[in-house]
């Protein structure tokens, strides 16, 4: 009896195992039926690359949802479809499975091709690409109305007359309106100045500047990054006009964990008239493409004439690191220590100067390495000895009629008082273009001592680079009034 119940068992297991194959292979001529006939891939595979163009999809349109959202109320429309279609890929992706996947393919599809329609139509919205072409031709456009007002004897104030963006010109109207309302609350420089401003032995920093939000990130991100921000001195000249806005600003907000702040105009420097300088007669002789404040760089020696080395910086850039090594890099007897800019046949000397003129050719070799500005070491003493003012005083004049290089520019006019008297300084103290390249890599932005922003996208304007506009915002001072009464988007 046991062996025939054994036996009895045996069979009807051998029967459940028969039809158990015989629906699955049943199930598999099914699913590969409503399979398409254009490719061999089972169903399993074609499922795989259904759920996985969904989800991709879904991602990209999630994407193009969180930068609609920061568009303007037009963009409403837009937004909820990119919402509605990622919502309907989501949940398509979900429910996908070997059961449904011939029901559902045909639906999937149609909603991945509408989302390829819905990328493509936004596509130029979010392109980098396409948003550094436009702001190109919007700067070209404004350079060309700049320069008709400059022939029109609209600017007149000698300095760097570039345009303004207008929440920098509220800030420095609000400041000034607050400096005229509370003048006896807003001291004025000491008749005695205090000793830090001339003691060699301290690291004293240049910033020729009008943009009183940007010197203060530049005083900010170095103070904090100084291992001794009490022995960190930054002497900043600006034009009259703009002076007491930077008094404000700075009574106000007084320079971070000790360090020194010096605040100077050019009426502060009384030599700097037309008699002695060529830069001045020019701009009293009518020539507006001079940009004086940029072009006091050449008279630092005269400027500051207790100091031995200074280090001058661009007001575009954000210090990471303590500077104070600069004092001890070794210039090797030269003037000036700059970052290299020349790669191939790129940045050298026959980019900035007319090599076409013979006074170029016969001084300068259009195949040397041009450097660029933003982090200089410069010193004094070497300038001194070396006369590079009065070699600057020469250049400036037989160049009066702009025939030896563009002279709005200042780059060119370094270039040639310091050839043959600048040493390349280390890549690791400055980085450069993160106002232009989308690209750089991030060890090298979190590498550097300091950041540059130099070109048109200014970290303070709209226009900046969203991954790198945080470095330079998580400086500002957000709690200072004014910048909220003028619309800056921090």
């Amino acid at each position: 009896m046991a062996g025939a119940g054994r036996t009895s068992a045996q069979r009807r297991a051998a029967l459940a195992a028969l039809i158990t194959l015989l629906c699955l292979a049943s199930l598999s001529f099914l699913l590969s039926a409503t399979g398409t006939t254009s490719a061999p891939n089972s169903a399993p595979s074609r499922l795989a690359a259904i759920r996985r163009h969904a989800e991709d999809h879904a991602a990209v349109l999630a994407a193009y949802a969180a930068q609609a959202r920061k568009l303007s109320a037009a963009s409403a429309s837009q937004t909820e479809s990119f919402i509605s279609t990622s919502a309907h890929l989501s949940s398509l992706s979900s429910r996908l499975s070997l059961s449904t996947v011939a029901l559902m393919e045909k639906e999937t599809r149609g909603h991945i091709k509408r989302a390829r329609a819905l990328a493509g139509a936004a596509k130029e919205a979010f392109d980098t690409q396409s948003k550094i072409q436009k702001l190109s031709d919007t700067v070209f456009a404004v350079g060309q109305q700049l320069l008709r007002a400059r022939r029109a004897g609209l600017l007149n104030s000698g300095i760097a007359a570039g345009s303004t963006p207008k929440s920098l010109h509220c800030l420095a109207m609000r400041l000034l309106e607050a400096r005229l309302a509370n003048a006896s609350a807003i001291p004025e420089d000491p008749p005695v100045q205090p000793p830090q401003f001339t003691d060699p032995a301290l690291y004293h920093y240049v910033i020729f500047s009008d943009n009183v939000l940007a010197v203060s990130v530049v005083v900010a991100s170095a103070a904090r990054a100084a291992a001794e921000p009490s022995r960190h001195v930054f002497h900043v000249v600006t034009a009259p006009m703009y002076l007491p806005a930077f008094r404000v600003w700075f009574s106000r907000r007084p320079p971070p964990l000790g360090a020194h702040v010096q605040l100077l105009a050019v009426s502060d420097f009384p030599f700097l008239n037309a008699s002695a300088s060529p830069v001045l007669r020019q701009i009293e002789d009518g020539n507006r493409d001079v940009p004086l404040l940029d072009y006091l760089r050449f008279y630092l020696p005269e400027m500051f004439p207790a100091l031995r080395r200074v280090v001058l910086l661009e007001d575009d850039v954000v210090v990471q690191r303590d500077l104070a090594g600069l004092w001890r890099v070794d210039l090797g007897g030269k003037v000036n220590a700059a970052l290299e800019t020349c790669f191939g046949g790129f940045r050298r000397y026959g980019k900035h100067l007319n090599f076409s003129e013979p006074a170029v050719q016969e001084q300068f070799n259009p195949r040397a390495c041009a450097w660029s500005y933003g982090v200089n070491v410069f010193d004094l003493q070497a300038w001194r000895r070396e006369q590079c003012t009065e070699r600057f005083h020469q250049l400036v004049e037989m160049n009066e009629n702009g025939t030896l290089w563009d002279p709005a520019s200042v780059l060119p006019a370094g270039l040639t008082t310091f050839y043959g008297n600048t040493k390349p300084l280390d890549k690791s103290w400055h980085v450069m273009g993160l106002g232009y390249n989308p690209h750089i890599r991030p060890e090298d932005i979190k590498a550097a001592a300091v950041i540059h922003f130099n070109g048109n996208m200014k970290p303070w304007l709209d226009v900046a680079f969203n991954q790198y506009k945080h470095l330079w915002t998580k400086y500002v001072d957000t709690e200072m009034e004014f910048l909220t009464l003028c619309n800056f988007g921090l």
